[in-house]
Order: C-alpha cells, then structure tokens, then sequence
C-alpha cells in the first residue's frame, strides 16, 4: 500500500512538473499578417522601401488614430516577407500595438531586421503560412486580416484560389496591394492586369479590397491608406459583432 501510493505520489508530481496555468488571450480589435513580397523580384531598394512603407504608416498620426477609436483600443500586427514555396520567414512576430511606443518599436525592429526570403512568387504558400500564424498565436482579435502585397502574379505553390477560400472559411480576410514596378506597367497575368488577377484569386472575405501602388500613389501614401481603411472595417465590423453580442 505503502508502495503504491509513493508510486502515484511521484506520477502526480511528475505530471504537476509539466503543468502550467492556462493563459488567457490578449483581446484585441484586429488581428493583422502584413504579407510582404520579399521576392527576386523585389531588389534591396525596393525591399528597404516597403518595410520603411509599413514602419512609418503604423507610427503616423492617421493610423494610430484609427486604432485608438477602436472598442478595445489595440491591434496586433506581426509582418512576414515570402518568396518561392518554401520561403516565408516572421521579420518581426506578433506585438500588441495601442500607443505610439508600441509602434515606434515595431517599426524599429522591421527596419533592423536582415532580409530573408528567395525565390519566386508564392502568394499561396505565403497566406497559407499568415493563417497558421493567426491560428496558432495567444490573441483573440474580433477581426482578423491578411494584407498580401505584391509586384507578380501567383508561381508556385498550392492553388490560390484554394488557399484563399480555405482562409476564408476560417473567418480571415484577405486584402492585396499591387504594385507597379518603378517606371513601368504592372504585371500581366494571362493577358489581363495583375490587379484583376489579384481581385479574382487573391483577395477574399467580407470587405475584401486592393490598393495600387504605381506612378500616381507613392508606396508610403498607398500603405498608410490600406491600413486605415483595414482598421476602421475591421472596428466596424468588430463594433456590429460587439452590440450583436450583446
């Protein structure tokens, strides 16, 4: 008897060892994968241009407005670059943004950060890869997005159109920025514009939409109006949720 219970006192421990207290997750307005082409195609001006795009739109005045109007007050963001199938690397993971500081040491890590990615275009891979993030992080965001940028079309990789509507029926949208290449026209995908590639097999979800980066939209103008337009859908479509609730 004596036996038996040491036998079961040292089981408890062991499993008590391994045993943690769950950790409830951080609520927040809006859940957001910045999806950045990191690509051959993108050269190292090009790529210092975007991340410099996103750092300053999330530090301006425009977008940390928008996210204090929201019910909770916060976003989280984390931003990835993608290139070929197997290349979709965390530049910097998931941080909690609701005050200026927040954002100034986002953008300061995405600005340090060395680049990572290769290869060609797998926009499939890389939304594939931005719904298992949001899947698998301690954050509970009433709305949740997947803002895809990029200059080519979809290369490798599963289907788009099944990535997308996978991420769909997981209650994620997917919004796209085009971009022009510098002095010259955007992609053409099977004859048409890569904007309506983009609008047939890339974006989905309610609200879904694209912005154009070419000679009449700088990228900083472009990013910073994508993310105020994403966080007011996002809060008002959080905000609907939120008095349906209750």
């Amino acid at each position: 008897m004596i036996a038996r219970a040491l036998t079961i006192a040292a089981l408890l421990a062991s499993a008590l060892a391994f045993w943690t207290p769950g950790v409830a997750a951080e609520e927040v307005d809006l859940e957001l994968v910045l999806a950045a082409d990191g690509s051959g195609s993108i050269d190292a001006d090009e790529l210092a241009l975007q991340r410099k795009g996103y750092a300053d739109a999330l530090t301006s005045p425009e977008v940390q407005r928008a996210i204090r109007s929201g019910v909770i007050g916060k976003i989280a963001v984390a931003y990835i670059e993608w290139g070929g199938p197997a290349s979709q690397h965390v530049i910097v993971d998931w941080q909690v943004i609701g005050d200026p500081a927040a954002a100034a040491d986002f953008a300061a890590k995405l600005i340090a950060r060395p680049r990572a990615a290769f290869g060609y275009n797998s926009i499939s891979n890389a939304i594939d890869f931005s719904v298992r993030m949001i899947e698998t992080n301690a954050i509970d965001g009433r709305q949740k997005v997947v803002d895809v940028s990029a200059d080519g079309p979809n290369i490798g990789g599963r289907d788009i159109q099944a990535a997308r509507d996978d991420a769909v029926a997981k209650g994620v949208t997917i919004n796209g920025l085009v971009i022009a290449r510098p002095g010259g026209q955007i992609r053409r995908v099977a004859g048409e514009p890569l904007t309506e590639h983009f609008r047939r097999d890339v974006i989905g979800g309610p609200g879904a939409f694209i912005v154009t980066v070419d000679e009449t939209t700088s990228f900083p103008e472009a990013v910073r109006r994508k993310l105020v337009m994403e966080i007011a859908d996002g809060l008002e479509r959080g905000r609907t949720r939120f008095a349906t609730a209750d």
